[in-house]
């Protein structure tokens, strides 16, 4: 790769970089990679099921199970864009990954954590005025609106997502190195590589990082304050245990999608004495592990699912 010597040693101007996979646990990867190959396989499945049932039954064409669909499309594009490159890295030690590729692969998994962020304060807002305002609901949660929030959350994630990929390839020419410690291409994993001023790249995603994930978190946190505020005010208590019920699986879900991407981003940028490996292990997880989960609690909780599940189930039995 092209190279050229410089006062502080050697950087590079690379057109190739080098993913390692897990530092640390590089003897180890081929049997790491086989659980992360079956939460991927159990991820497509349950998602694609989800979708399918949504999509063949009348009756959940309501807001919530179509957010819950574009969270299936979300986590299956995801996880798309992270475990085939991951696995190759594993078990075949096909570690190189072409700059611009690179790139692309760090735009797209940002995005879509974006967008699925997005999704889950819709289904947080959503719950809200289910629980607090039910007479409204029909009328505020139109199909027009829910088209204007699937289109709002995606380009919301890809257009701020964007100058973080042309900052790295405008401002970013030479670099220390062409090994990426991380076993896909992560932002800021990319960006420390560089033997130049990094801090508007660091700022920038910063700025990115609150504007989606801060800001729809403080969403989140206030609609559950809400709903619960509401709900203890519910006379009978037979509805207290509906609504709460209803709101568990979202809970859930918002907790270990969030804890971990913060986790991850503090980890990156503050550099907490933590083993690289943990942190990597958990970065994968942080970004598998909903894909996996998502179809799996919400098909546990939500009744008509779970009955369409069965009804599907007879029904290949039966043939």
């Amino acid at each position: 790769q092209p190279c050229t010597l410089m006062a502080n040693g050697t950087v590079f101007m690379p057109s190739l970089l080098t993913l390692i996979g897990i530092p640390g646990l590089e003897s180890v990867q081929c049997w790491i990679g086989i659980p992360f190959c079956g939460i991927y396989i159990i991820a497509l499945v349950g998602n694609y099921m989800l979708l399918v049932i949504i999509q063949s039954e009348r009756r959940l064409h309501k807001p919530m199970y179509l957010f819950l669909a574009m969270l299936g499309i979300t986590d299956i594009a995801l996880s798309t864009c992270i475990l085939p490159k991951m696995l190759c890295v594993f078990w075949f030690h096909l570690q190189e990954i072409q700059f611009d590729v690179c790139l692309l692969q760090m735009w797209l998994i940002h995005t879509f954590q974006g967008i699925e962020s997005g999704i889950l304060l819709a289904m947080a807002m959503d719950r809200y005025v289910a629980i607090c305002d039910p007479l409204r609901h029909g009328t505020i949660f139109t199909s027009q609106l829910l088209t204007q929030i699937g289109v709002g959350v995606t380009l919301r994630a890809g257009i701020l997502m964007a100058p973080c990929l042309l900052l790295i390839k405008c401002r970013l020419k030479y670099y220390r190195t062409t090994v990426i410690s991380h076993s896909y291409c992560e932002h800021m994993a990319v960006v420390k590589l560089a033997a130049e001023d990094i801090q508007v790249n660091k700022a920038y995603g910063l700025f990115v990082a609150f504007s989606i994930l801060g800001f729809d978190v403080i969403l989140i946190l206030l609609s559950y304050v809400r709903i619960f505020i509401a709900v203890f005010h519910l006379p009978q208590k037979e509805a207290r245990l509906k609504a709460f019920n209803t709101c568990i699986a979202h809970i859930f879900v918002f907790l270990e999608f969030y804890i971990l991407a913060f986790f991850s981003f503090f980890t990156h940028r503050f550099g907490f004495p933590i083993p690289p490996y943990v942190h990597i292990l958990l970065s994968n997880l942080y970004l598998l592990v909903p894909p996996l989960l998502n179809p799996i609690v919400y098909g546990i909780k939500t009744k008509e699912i779970r009955d369409q599940v069965i009804k599907l189930v007879i029904f290949k039995n039966q043939a």
